[in-house]
Formats: C-alpha cells, sequence, structure tokens
C-alpha cells in the first residue's frame, strides 16, 4: 500500500527528501576526508619530523646536558633558529626571515622539496643558502643570484617549497632561508639576548625505540627545559589536531543537515495534510490507525534511505576537492579514496534522522478518524498531548547529544553544542513568532489590497514565515558571523592611519648600537616613538617552590612552563598607555641595593601563574639571582601597538644586566621604509624590523583562507535553506492554486497575483535574512568577549550584501516555482474541488 500510494507522490517525496542531502554529502565528504588524512598521517609519520627524535632548547645548553646530547646514538643533525633581517642583492631589498642554520644530513626520512631538487644537498657545500619560493618570486630574485645574511653573502642554491612537517600557511608567516651552520659564526648574528633556538635531529639505530629512550630522559630533558619530539607523539598531536579541525567542519555539516530535517518535518506535516481524505478512506475500509500510520512511514524511509545515498555519493565526490581546499593547513600529502566507513555512517545517519524528524507529523495519523471524510471542514484532530511525541521530542536531542560527543570527545562540550543548537533554533522561531504577531496586531489598514494581501500571507495559516525564518536565517547567521569575526579580528590588529601610530619595529639592538641607530633612524627623517630595553632572564622559584619541587608534588597547583618559558622583562618608572592599574601600588624606583625588588605582573599571567599580591619570586638574571614580591597588579591592552610586557621591574636594578632594545618608528610610505631598512641591514645587521604592513597583510591572507574554508561549509547550511524553501513553495503549491483562482474570480489581474507572490517571498526573505544577521551580531558579540577576549566594535556594512544576496534569491526562487500558479485554469481547481 506504501508503494502504490506514493505512485502519484514520489515527486513531492522526493523533493523533501532532497532538503537532507546536502547535510549528508557534508558529513560524508568531511569524514572521507578526515579517514583519508588519519591514514596518511601513518604513512607519513616519519616524513613530519624528518628523524627518529627532535629535541629542542632556546637556550645554549649547559655541561651535563650537553654530555646528554652527545651520549645518544646514531646519526645526528644540528640545527639553529632565529629570525633576522636578509639582504636581497639583486634587488636591494630585505625581508624579516627565519634563519635556519644547518649541519648534518637532516632530514633522514622524507626531502627538502627545492628546484631544482639537487639544492637540498647541494646548498651544505660552499657559502650557498635555500630561499623561500614565496620570496624569491615577491622580490624577483631566482637561484643564482646572491643574499647577504648578516655580514656575509650566501649564493641562492634553490628555491625551497617545503620542509618536513611544515604546512604553507606556517611558511607564510615564517618564510626560512637555510645556510650551512659552518658559515653561522662569520655572520655575526648571534648577539647576546638575541632569541635563538637549538635543534638536534637524531637518527637512532633500528632497535633503538625512540618513546622509551626519552620516556627515561624525561626528567633530565624537563629540568633542563629541552623539548623532544618523536614520530609517535608526532603522529598523534598531528592527527589529534587536524581531527578536531575535522570535528568542527563535520559539526558544520550537521547544522546543515538539521536544517534540511527541519525542512522535512514540515514538508511531511504538509504532505498528511494533503492525505486525510486518503487516509480517511482507509480508515473506513478497516485500516487500523497503526497501519495508517505504518505505509506512511514505509514512504519516509525509503525516501529517506534514496536520499541518504545521493548525499553519500555526493559527499564522496565533494571529497575530491577537499585536499585543494585544505593543502595551505596540510603538513603532508593527501590520497583521496573511498571511505566505506564514512559512506555507510552518512546513510544510516540520514535514515535516522529522517524518520526522526517525520515522526513528528506522521503521529498525527493514528488519530484520524473516519468522519473526515464527511466532515472534512471540521477539525479532525485532537489537542491533546502525545506522550509518544514528547518521547520523539526527546530522541532527537539525545541524538543531537550523542553525535556531538563523538565529534567532539567529551560530554561538557556536547552540552554546550545541543544546547547552542537549541538556543539557536529557538532565538529564530521565537524572532519569527513575534515577526508574525506585530504584522498581524499592527496591520497597516490604509495601505494597497495588494500589499495587505502579501502581509496577511506571513501569518494565515500553512504559511511559510517559520520555516523559512529558521532554515535560511541558521544559514545567513553563519555565513554573516564569519564576515563579523573576520572583520573584527582584522581590525584588531589593523595598523591606524594615525601618525601617532608605529608601524615598524626594530629589535635585537644592542647596547653598544642603541645611539648609533637611534641617529641613522632621525637621520633617514623617521621619529623615535619608543625606545625599551629588555632583559633577558628565567624565573627560579614562586613562594620558595623550585621546578624540582613542582615535579615531585604535582599537587602544588604551579604549571611546569612557568620554570621553563624565557621572560623578557622591562624597566621604567611609569606605565604607558596601554597599561591600567588593576591591584596593588606602582613603584616606579628602587635604589640599586634593594633587597627584594617590588615588580608588577600584567592580570591574566599572574592568574595563570596561580599568584597574588605579596607573592615572591625569584628571577635568574643571566647567572645573578633577583628576589622579587609582587606588588601591582595591570591590565594590558596587547591589541595596542605597544612594547607590553608580562612582567615589568622599576627603574634601579636593572640597567647593568646584559640587554639589547626595542626601538618603534613611523614611516610615511612602502618606500621609505624599504630604503631605511636596506641601510639599517648594512650598518647593523644583526638588529632586525618587524614591518607591521606587511605582517597585517600576511595575517589577512592566512585569514582569508580560513574565512573560505569556512565558507565552504557555511554554503551546505544556506543551499540546505533554499533547498527547503523550493521543497516547501512546491508542496504547497496547490494551496496556492485555490488561492490564486478565488483571487481572480474575484478580479485579480495575473500581475497583482505575481505582484502579491513577490512581494511575499520579499517579506520572507528580509525577515528571514535579516533574523540572521541579528543573530550574527550577537553570536559575534559573544565570540568577541569570552573567546577572543577583544572589544566588539562591529563593523556592519560587509553585512549588506549577505542581507540583499539571501533576499533577492528567495524572491527569485519563490517566484519560479510558484510560475505554474498563473498557468492554471480557474475551472481545473473549481472541478477538482466538486
Amino acid at each position: 500500500m506504501a508503494w502504490r500510494d506514493s505512485r502519484r507522490n514520489r515527486g513531492k517525496l522526493a523533493l523533501f527528501i532532497s532538503s537532507i542531502v546536502l547535510g549528508i554529502a557534508a558529513l560524508v565528504a568531511i569524514n572521507s576526508f578526515s579517514d583519508n588524512l588519519k591514514t596518511d598521517i601513518d604513512k607519513q609519520a616519519k616524513s613530519l619530523i624528518g628523524a627518529d627524535l627532535v629535541m629542542a632548547s632556546n637556550k645554549v645548553p649547559e655541561k651535563e646536558m650537553a654530555k646528554l646530547i652527545d651520549s645518544i646514538g646514531g646519526d645526528r643533525s644540528d640545527e639553529v633558529r632565529f629570525v633576522s633581517m636578509v639582504y636581497f642583492n639583486a634587488t636591494q631589498s630585505t625581508r624579516l626571515v627565519q634563519v635556519r642554520a644547518l649541519e648534518g644530513g637532516f632530514p633522514y626520512y622524507g626531502a627538502i622539496e627545492t628546484e631544482p631538487t639537487t639544492a637540498s644537498r647541494s646548498f651544505r657545500k660552499g657559502r650557498r643558502a635555500l630561499v623561500d619560493h614565496t620570496l624569491l618570486l615577491q622580490f624577483n630574485t631566482k637561484p643564482g643570484d646572491s643574499i647577504r645574511v648578516g655580514n656575509l653573502t650566501f649564493e641562492i642554491a634553490g628555491a625551497l617549497h617545503k620542509i618536513p612537517g611544515q604546512s604553507a600557511v606556517t611558511a607564510t608567516i615564517a618564510p626560512a632561508v637555510y645556510i650551512p651552520r659552518e658559515y653561522l659564526e662569520q655572520t655575526g648574528l648571534l648577539q647576546k639576548g638575541s632569541r635563538i633556538s637549538y635543534y638536534y635531529y637524531y637518527k637512532l639505530p633500528e632497535k633503538t625505540d625512540a618513546d622509551k629512550l626519552v620516556k627515561k630522559l624525561e626528567p633530565r630533558l624537563e629540568e633542563a627545559g629541552i623539548a623532544f619530539d618523536t614520530v609517535k607523539s608526532r603522529q598523534e598531536s598531528t592527527g589529534k589536531a587536524y581531527s578536531d579541525l575535522a570535528s568542527f567542519l563535520a559539526l558544520v555539516g550537521f547544522v546543515a543537515l538539521l536544517l534540511g530535517c527541519v525542512g522535512v518535518a514540515s514538508a511531511v506535516h504538509v504532505y498528511i495534510r494533503e492525505k486525510l481524505a486518503t487516509i480517511g478512506v482507509l480508515r473506513c475500509i478497516g485500516v487500523s490507525g497503526r497501519q495508517a500510520f505504518l505505509i506512511y512511514l514505509f514512504q519516509v524511509m525509503a525516501m529517506g534511505l534514496i536520499g541518504a545515498i545521493l548525499g553519500a555519493i555526493l559527499g564522496s565526490l565533494i571529497q575530491l576537492y577537499l585536499p585543494q581546499l585544505f593543502q595551505a593547513f596540510l603538513p603532508v600529502e593527501v590520497t583521496v579514496a573511498v571511505s566505506w566507513a564514512a559512506i555507510f555512517e552518512g546513510i544510516g545517519i540520514g535514515v535516522l534522522v529522517s524518520v526522526l524528524f517525520a515522526l513528528l507529523p506522521l503521529l498525527t495519523i493514528r488519530n484520524v478518524s473516519p468522519i473526515i471524510t464527511l466532515r472534512s471542514s471540521v477539525e479532525h484532530l485532537t489537542n491533546q498531548r502525545d506522550p509518544i511525541r514528547l518521547a520523539v521530542y526527546g530522541l532527537i536531542l539525545l541524538f543531537v547529544l550523542v553525535f556531538a560527543y563523538f565529534q567532539l570527545g567529551t560530554w561538557l562540550r556536547a552540552l554546550a553544542f545541543t544546547g547552542g543548537v537549541i538556543v539557536g533554533f529557538i532565538v529564530l522561531a521565537l524572532l519569527a513568532r513575534g515577526m508574525m504577531w506585530l504584522v498581524k496586531r499592527f496591520f497597516p489598514v490604509n495601505w494597497g489590497y495588494v500589499w495587505r494581501q502579501s502581509l496577511a500571507n506571513l501569518y494565515r495559516p500553512n504559511n511559510q514565515t517559520l520555516l523559512l525564518t529558521v532554515s535560511i536565517g541558521l544559514g545567513t547567521a553563519l555565513i554573516a558571523t564569519l564576515v563579523l569575526m573576520q572583520n573584527l579580528l582584522i581590525s584588531e590588529v589593523a595598523i591606524s592611519g594615525s601618525e601617532h601610530q608605529p608601524n615598524l619595529v626594530l629589535f635585537d639592538i644592542q647596547t653598544a648600537q642603541k645611539d648609533g641607530v637611534v641617529a641613522l633612524t632621525k637621520a633617514e627623517g623617521l621619529p623615535v616613538q619608543q625606545l625599551v630595553p629588555v632583559v633577558t632572564m628565567r624565573l627560579e622559584e614562586i613562594n620558595g617552590i623550585t621546578a624540582a619541587d613542582v615535579r615531585k608534588d604535582t599537587t602544588l597547583g604551579i604549571p611546569d612552563w612557568a620554570y621553563t618559558r624565557e621572560y623578557r622583562v622591562t624597566y621604567r618608572d611609569t606605565l604607558i598607555d596601554s597599561e591600567t592599574s588593576a591591584e596593588g601600588e606602582w613603584v616606579g624606583t628602587v635604589s640599586p641595593d634593594a633587597g627584594i625588588v617590588p615588580i608588577s605582573l600584567e592580570e591574566g599571567y599572574a592568574e595563570r601563574l596561580k599568584v597574588k599580591l605579596g607573592d615572591t619570586l625569584l628571577f635568574n638574571v643571566q647567572g645573578a639571582l633577583m628576589p622579587t614580591r609582587i606588588a601591582h597588579l595591570r591590565e594590558v591592552e596587547w591589541n595596542r601597538v605597544q612594547s607590553n610586557f608580562l612582567v615589568l621591574f622599576p627603574k634601579g636594578v636593572l640597567e647593568e644586566a646584559p640587554q639589547f632594545h626595542i626601538l618603534m618608528t613611523r614611516t610615511k610610505t612602502d618606500e621609505q621604509s624599504a630604503q631605511f631598512q636596506r641601510t639599517l641591514v648594512q650598518r647593523f645587521p644583526n638588529v632586525s624590523a618587524i614591518d607591521l604592513d606587511l605582517i597585517l597583510q600576511t595575517l589577512d591572507d592566512i585569514l582569508g583562507k580560513i574565512s573560505f574554508v569556512i565558507r565552504f561549509m557555511a554554503l551546505f547550511s544556506i543551499s540546505t535553506g533554499l533547498l527547503v524553501l523550493i521543497g516547501s513553495v512546491n508542496i504547497s503549491k496547490f494551496q496556492r492554486v485555490q488561492e490564486s483562482v478565488l483571487l481572480r474570480t474575484l478580479g485579480a489581474s495575473r500581475k497583482q497575483i505575481l505582484t502579491i507572490t513577490a512581494f511575499e517571498y520579499l517579506l520572507l526573505g528580509a525577515l528571514a535574512s535579516g533574523t540572521g544577521v541579528v543573530l550574527a551580531v550577537f553570536a559575534s558579540w559573544a565570540l568577541a568577549v569570552f573567546s577572543f577576549e577583544v572589544n566588539f566594535v562591529p563593523v556592519l556594512w560587509p553585512l549588506l550584501p549577505v542581507f540583499l544576496g539571501i533576499t533577492i534569491l528567495t524572491v527569485i526562487i519563490g517566484i519560479l516555482n510558484s510560475r505554474g500558479i498563473l498557468s492554471r485554469p480557474p475551472l481545473e481547481v473549481l472541478r477538482r474541488e466538486v
């Protein structure tokens, strides 16, 4: 019977079930890509680090630790990393890069990809260098030209394309230049106070277990502040990072699926109302309510299965494009293969959710009375509360919660996601109901007939206001939130056009060079806006507790990183305009023989360090111990272009300590900035310059790539919403034909009916997209304040194209799908009514 009854209605069934196709496609595509990525990470695990074991430290190992590093067997390669300015001789240009001075046969697995391919080995012989290929393009330089690093000039052996384990985004942030380590000392770039990292790569003997080895050495390595990584640990950390990304994207796809399910529930509701007469006849000839319910349940299950299969096929095709979409963020080459696990999972989820959401309207079939065949105009259903209906609501929420748990890994996050989805749906539904009430309550009786009829359609029986507001609105909210957050984050780091805002930062200025750099800056016509001393130190004790004490007793609550990180602090007698006193009293000057020095900590850092006013910290200032007391806490505006620090010392105690200086200035043009940096590198090769305008461009490029990925996923939601719109229009087409006939019988012209339809969908599209935009503003505020902790100053004009685009698209789809109404002759409908 289910098969026979569906023969005249398969078009309607196929249309509303198509609502779930895109949601399933998104899930299958992301899960297939995730499975392939996990497989490739496992296969290419060794090439992620290029060695069996990597150890890293940001200071030269002490004598005992150096012996330990030397005692580890196998082949070893050493690398020194630091940031520095380099000079391109061909174009007389400068750029801040990450210099990597390499010695040994690294990488032992995988390869440093270069052009020509032989350059990855040949650069190690003689004064030759590998330069990131984007830098060569940017500065119109090619292999065979030369580059100056510090005091030495190197021939460019080749263009550097990829380093083991490095993604394209990482290369954009920190473009690398490789040089042989034997020439490092001659460059003159290793200065006291410079931020330098030392890496040791090992290819261990075949029988050596790297994980067991580092576990045995872990206490000594942690005590010395040496980080380590093995193939297994990098494989796990990389896999988890991209698994988290895939889970996030899968949740975005799941939101699209939920939107489709709303369309399914609404479509089944309308479909069942049209089948009431048929159901009444079946009941008259002896079909029970349960049998009638099962007839239409089987129809929904069959079409849900077909929709899920189509979605799985589409998702498998979409995953062919995903490696290109994500290639900028991936450290490995991803191969494309069919993931049957993802396909079967997608089909199962598709059938399950389509049935769950369709059950809500299907349950009403059980209460249809045979008398409906005689009294179709009378309300046929009871308003009594149905306990099974409440159980279905519970099953839907449980399914969403369980799905979120498997994607996010914790029940707390799953509850947060489920709560967010519920809140989003409720807010959109309430706003839709509110608009319907306002239109009905303040109905403009003085408007023309066409406009009044369009407004009445927003709240008339079987209206589409609630459905479209929820489906289109949530998709719009996703896109609008992305637009707002992208602009907000960029504005947080954007360089102000004010003449007083610095846009060039010079650092690693040694004390002996300070006067010379200041004189050069002024000679070039640039202002010296800030000149800040920086002292490097380490933390030895917190309230008398050492790192060894923390490792022995983890209940002390002090984080390990407090002792292993290197602190860069400054000293001055006043607070600057990016700092505000939060607690305590700032003491700006102390005598050189002060016993315990009063210092100021940034408020958030003090919370992370779990210290408060009055606590004592013992610092190691490059060999000299200095006891301090936390006398002051301050708030810092980190988004300001200022020399901001976690720890601030008063004047009087650090003046004689080894230190370097930071100078901030402002250039008026790119040409002036380039000329100044060229002169600076020639006279002071160890001094580095950060061009903040260039950083902004780089950040904008990265945010653009990230936003494109999220827009791609948000497209599934908005497309699903549009499918729901198409389905709802087509399903209610007969009802529109009835209205059209009545209006034409009363004398309405085709133009008037078309205008009524167009204006109705204009109102619906504006309401849906407007609601989404409003929700996006609140979501962006919450993200800005609670997640990113930045001031919420939204730029709203980019939301106008989003609002107008979705509104116009809704009108076009509404008119296209309603065009058949005007071509139906009134007699056809009147005969059907008879």
